[in-house]
């Protein structure tokens, strides 16, 4: 707190003196969650449901910016909140982010909670996913210098944040960036990068490695190294209407938790262990916009690439690194209800997405998508269509089908399920009644024999703009093949009834809630979340 003092009497300082204002942003968002208890649906038996009843969030980030300084702060507080894991409680209030920013001539330097990458973030991302309680900050200092307009290098050096504090380890690296161009009327163009990353395991997480590889039989030990070295060369080449983007990414010798593997103990043997190996991924991604017609296909290879700064910690917590997801990411509700999470152990990847608008009234889209591991093992599979027709400015119609299957042993560590297979069409109808006054309509119906069996949901919005969109939906589980904590089959319904206010740059939303079981994703990063039964209040403001 003492250096916070220090920053904002450094900010005054320089307004007063500064022969320009400075400007000043911010922003505030906070989620609050009454949790009724409802062992129908087993939204039951978490600290919230049996004796808190309240859970919630809040950020209030500002910025101030001033004769080249950006100073930034960021207010955090938890009070019951079940984002950090979903069948847990937490409770933290602090500053979750300050960062000091200073732009000279030809170079910048940071420090403080940094945000950043290197590529698409094979080997480094800094980067925060509010939903899932990701915060990858940087803590520490980088500088970026520019060899005139073509070159620039940027070096880095800090600990990852783990919420209020940071995880043990130091994260050292190197980004060098160039863009090159030829021609006029058809210009030619590349936009190379080098980067380089050191991972370095404090000797409290290594003395967990070794205590872990005790338990271990001889043919399953290592001599663990301590650090890491990965390495990504990425190029995006530019002509006319195509843009080809290529990383390659290769990682030394390093320690990682593989949830596949048998380990063999003194006791007998088990699923999952720790491994040490190199680790490799090569992602392409090829782009064409001409005319009519949009399309980009996509291929990635991984093998063991899981890259934390603790190889101890499991799921979403201390990713140093993203895999760039390849799956479409979905909005319609139960087309989005089986979404894969890249698999960092053993993937391989396709994927291709073509839009072909015939006029200002209709377009057309397909999307395909093949997930396998290494030895052909299908993880993901999704056939997805759209078609959409404009009426004038009167009405507007959205419809398609979705074709999946989904390795619900894999995403979601169930053992012994069958892959989920999934017929689900859609049909998005929008009315405008006046230029203020719009009637939205949803239907989706999933046809499954796997799972919970099929389902079909149904939404209403009403919305008067600018400022009030009143919404009725439900969930219904038609052909159930779940049984209840009771211990029967029965269909449920989850409805969800609110209201949302926007007023400027405020939005309010009221929510009655019921929510089934099921994968939770945010930017292709995804995790398994229990049933919610409850109330559900949002406010974002901005200034």
């Amino acid at each position: 707190m003492r250096f916070i003092s220090i920053i904002l009497a450094v900010s005054f300082h320089l307004t007063v003196n500064a022969q320009e204002k400075g400007v000043f942003s911010g922003g505030f968002e906070t989620n609050a969650n009454v949790f009724l208890r409802d062992s129908t649906i087993n939204a039951i038996n978490t600290p919230q449901y049996d004796r808190q009843f309240f859970g919630g969030e809040a950020w209030l980030n500002l910025n101030y910016a001033v004769d080249g300084f950006t100073f930034g702060l960021r207010f955090d507080m938890f009070n019951n909140s079940n984002l950090r894991i979903p069948t847990d409680s937490y409770s933290g209030v602090g500053i979750g982010r300050w960062y000091v920013k200073k732009r000279f001539e030809k170079f910048e330097i940071n420090a403080g909670y940094l945000y950043d990458q290197i590529g698409t973030g094979l080997i480094f991302r800094s980067f925060e996913q509010r939903p899932l309680f990701i915060d990858n900050a940087l803590y520490g200092a980088s500088v970026k210098y520019d060899f005139g307009k073509e070159w620039n290098l940027l070096g880095f050096v800090g600990k990852q944040k783990n919420a209020f504090e940071t995880y043990s380890g130091n994260i050292k690296g190197l980004r060098l960036e160039t863009f090159k161009t030829w021609g006029e009327e058809n210009p030619l163009s590349i936009a190379p990068g080098l980067g380089f990353v050191n991972r370095t395991i404090s000797d409290q997480s290594m003395a967990d490695v070794v205590n872990a590889l005790r338990t271990y039989l001889d043919e399953d030990r290592f001599t663990p190294n301590h650090n890491t070295y990965a390495v990504s060369l990425y190029n995006t080449l530019a002509w006319k209407d195509i843009s080809w983007y290529t990383e390659v990414a290769l990682k030394s010798d390093d320690i990682f938790y593989n949830p596949m593997a048998i380990k063999t103990e003194f006791v007998g043997s088990s699923i999952g262990k720790l491994v040490q190996k190199p680790g490799s991924v090569i992602y392409t991604s090829l782009s064409l916009a001409t005319g009519n017609l949009g399309m980009t296909l996509e291929a990635k290879r991984t093998e063991n690439f899981s890259f934390r700064i603790d190889p101890n910690l499991r799921l979403i917590r201390g990713l140093i690194n993203y895999l760039t997801p390849l799956n479409r990411q979905n909005t319609f509700r139960l087309t989005a209800r089986y979404s894969p999470a890249p698999q960092d152990i053993s993937e391989m990847a396709y994927s291709a997405d073509i839009k072909y608008k015939f006029n200002k009234s209709t377009s057309a889209l397909v999307n395909v998508s093949n997930i396998t591991d290494l030895n052909g093992k299908l993880l993901y599979r999704e056939l997805f269509t759209e078609f959409q027709y404009k009426y004038l400015r009167k009405w507007q119609l959205t419809t398609g089908v979705q074709i999946l299957n989904y390795n619900q042993e894999v995403y979601e560590q169930k053992p012994e399920v069958p892959i989920v297979k999934g017929i689900t069409p859609y049909v998005d109808f929008l009315y405008k009644f006046t230029d203020s006054k719009a009637l939205r309509t949803e239907f989706q119906y999933l046809h499954s024999k796997q799972d919970f069996g099929s389902w079909i949901f149904a939404l209403t919005e009403y919305s008067i703009a600018p400022s009030w969109i009143f919404e009725l939906s439900g969930m219904y589980n038609i052909e159930p093949k779940k049984v209840n904590p009771k211990g029967l089959i029965e269909k449920t319904l989850y409805p969800t009834l609110g209201a949302v206010y926007i007023q400027d740059s405020h939005r309010f939303s009221l929510r009655y809630v019921k929510q089934v079981e099921g994968v939770v994703c945010s930017g292709g990063i995804c995790r398994l979340e229990p049933a919610f039964s409850g109330v559900r209040f949002s406010m974002t403001s901005t200034f």
